[in-house]
């Protein structure tokens, strides 16, 4: 018989419970009916109009993104906003559109994905701001596989996450530092600086760092490698084909990592 919507995303749920969300989010199925039958799935970070007019020409009936496109209420839904157009171009062509956010990132896990061996291969972990439950929440802290200045786990980064290029903050004073443990938090991590120090880490894997949370962090004796945003929450993409795929072989899932939003030139 056919899939419907609502099968996928009960699939979905188990593995990233919508309860996991942080209040301020929006996660679920933000548009489209959950009676919708669907045979092509798409999976993205982001739900740029690039990803969605790929969606729309590979005839996709559910596209599922990391980020949630429609974040604050939205009180009309016309073409005087892009937000309003994309949500138009969705409805056009019949699809859906559901996001999975901090509930993965919690539970799912982005974090706990980062520091797996298919990635940072860090031992003895814990979150960073855990939940309820042990070894769930946001972050993980962990041993790296070997001591390394930050320089070298720079290397390895760039390595394991096939990235360009990273970026590093650290004093003068520490650039012959040797490390052996770190702290990751995929996306956006500035506000948990603090919190990684207090808990005697110092070094630091996030993202979306700028001057003066880089010049604190440097006081703080902490070192930082922002591997931006997109570079470490990338690998969401790949996790949630797979589970899909594993789950329904019958589906046809692709992954999409057009629509990154940075070149090194």
């Amino acid at each position: 018989e056919p899939m419907k919507c609502s099968k996928i995303i009960d699939c979905l749920e188990q593995l990233a419970p919508p309860s996991y969300a942080c209040d301020w989010d929006n996660v679920g199925l933000l548009f489209g009916r959950r009676t919708k039958e669907v045979k092509r799935v798409m999976v993205a970070l982001d739900a740029t109009n690039q990803i969605i007019n790929l969606a729309q020409k590979n005839d996709v009936d559910l596209l599922i993104t990391h980020h949630p496109m429609i974040f604050s209420p939205v009180k009309q839904i016309n073409d005087d906003d892009f937000i309003g157009e994309k949500i138009l171009r969705l409805a056009a062509s019949g699809m859906c559109y559901y996001a999975m956010h901090t509930n993965f990132d919690a539970m799912g896990g982005m974090a706990q994905l980062a520091a797996s061996e298919k990635y940072l291969n860090l031992t003895d972990t814990s979150p960073i701001e855990p939940c309820e439950e042990p070894d769930i929440g946001m972050g993980r802290y962990g041993k790296l596989p070997y001591p390394m200045k930050a320089e070298e786990v720079c290397q390895y980064v760039k390595e394991r996450f096939d990235l360009p290029f990273v970026m590093l903050y650290q004093a003068q004073r520490d650039e012959r530092k040797v490390f052996d443990k770190l702290a990751v938090m995929p996306g956006s991590g500035k506000s948990y600086q603090r919190q990684v120090v207090k808990n005697g880490y110092e070094l630091y894997l996030t993202g979306d760092f700028g001057h003066h949370e880089g010049v604190d962090a440097m006081d703080m004796g902490l070192t930082v490698i922002d591997a931006t945003h997109y570079g470490l929450e990338k690998i969401f993409v790949s996790s949630i084909t797979s589970y899909l795929t594993i789950n329904y072989p019958e589906l046809t899932v692709f992954g999409e990592y057009t629509g990154a939003p940075m070149r090194v030139l």
